[in-house]
């Protein structure tokens, strides 16, 4: 009976103040709906990257330049980078490897009838690049074994379309300066999901066939390369075999990441996103908490005749420290339930 007459009376109190109640429980329902909608955010984004990750294949084995130099510490006194050749001998040497997809960095301005092409990046890949990072054409075809030294390109949909507005028609025939260099367009690959876990933009690539690539680009350097596990192989398998196919090159020393060191690395670099996320909401938590702190001390403040009158009547300090813990308490699950509405 107690219990219910003070809630009753928090109730009615809570009530008669209407304008202060409502302000302090906007604060509340701010405060836990950003906190759970930022950290649903944080969690949204890292199962989508894992979602995109996992499906360009868990069968994926990356190996790129080690620049730290040699493995005592001391200085590489290995070749600047990685031989075609050398990549190339990789599937025959390592029977856990189906195919090897080098690929080179380009660099340059990049222009189509004398307008610089802003978002367009040149990258030199082999035929098999296509396939490894499940990447489709939309128009034309891919660069083939047979385009080696050729001028031929393919563009990615983000620069078709920049093309198509600079007044390129057909897309296919079309010829774009990288550098000094003019490349005739022979396909254009379908549009991706941005966003992805690629190191690369699909949408806004120029593809040339890396052994063009390596003669047009400056200070090319052949130093990334994916490898796909052959079936019924297993990534730890390929994996060793390629630590003995390098160290037996009198090549620079590489650096083979597994998918499961890359989802692991990437989950914990979600979770300090998402935890930092729930602290910049919980920020507005804070406000709110301060918020309700205040409709308290000014309750108490007004209500100093009504607990003198109550004192005086023989309630205990307890009695009066009570009713008021329970106006506080009925308005954080009140706002805390529309705050998790809200969120």
């Amino acid at each position: 009976m107690i219990v219910s007459a003070n809630l009753q009376e928090a109730a009615r109190s809570l009530l008669s103040a209407k304008q202060r109640t409502i302000l302090a429980l906007i604060g509340i329902v701010i405060g836990i709906g950003s906190v759970i909608a930022m950290v649903s955010v944080g969690r949204i984004v890292q199962d989508e990257a894992l979602r995109q990750f996992k499906e360009m294949g868990t069968d994926i084995l990356t190996i790129e330049k080690d620049f730290g130099g040699s493995p005592g510490g001391g200085p590489s006194k290995a070749p600047a980078s990685l031989k075609l050749a050398d990549v190339a001998a990789i599937p025959p040497a390592c029977p856990a490897v189906a195919v090897v997809a080098p690929s080179v960095r380009g660099s340059g301005e990049i222009s189509f009838a004398g307008k610089r092409l802003e978002r367009a990046a040149p990258m030199a890949v082999t035929a098999s690049f296509l396939d490894i990072n499940k990447l489709t054409i939309r128009e034309g075809r891919f660069l083939s074994d047979l385009d080696q030294q050729s001028q031929y390109c393919v563009i990615g949909s983000e620069v078709a379309d920049e093309l198509t507005r600079l007044g390129a028609r057909p897309l296919l025939g079309s010829r774009i300066r990288v550098g000094t260099h003019l490349l005739t367009v022979i396909g254009v690959t379908s549009e991706v999901p941005t966003g992805g876990m690629r190191r690369f933009e699909p949408n806004e690539m120029i593809y040339v066939h890396i052994t063009t690539g390596l003669r047009i680009f400056a200070n090319a350097e052949l130093s990334t390369i994916m490898a796909r596990v052959r079936p019924g192989a297993t990534n730890d398998l390929a994996r060793e075999q390629l630590a003995a196919y390098f160290s037996r090159l009198k090549g620079p020393q590489v650096r083979i990441t597994s998918p499961e060191e890359i989802i692991a690395q990437m989950e914990k670099q979600m979770q300090m996103f998402t935890l930092l996320l729930g602290a910049i909401g919980s920020i507005s938590l804070i406000v709110g908490g301060v918020g309700v702190m205040n409709v308290m001390l000014v309750s108490v403040t007004e209500r100093r005749r009504e607990i003198g009158i109550r004192r005086a009547l023989g309630a205990k300090r307890g009695d009066i420290r009570g009713q008021f813990l329970i106006e506080s308490v009925i308005l954080s699950l009140v706002g805390g339930l529309f705050g998790i509405f809200v969120g």
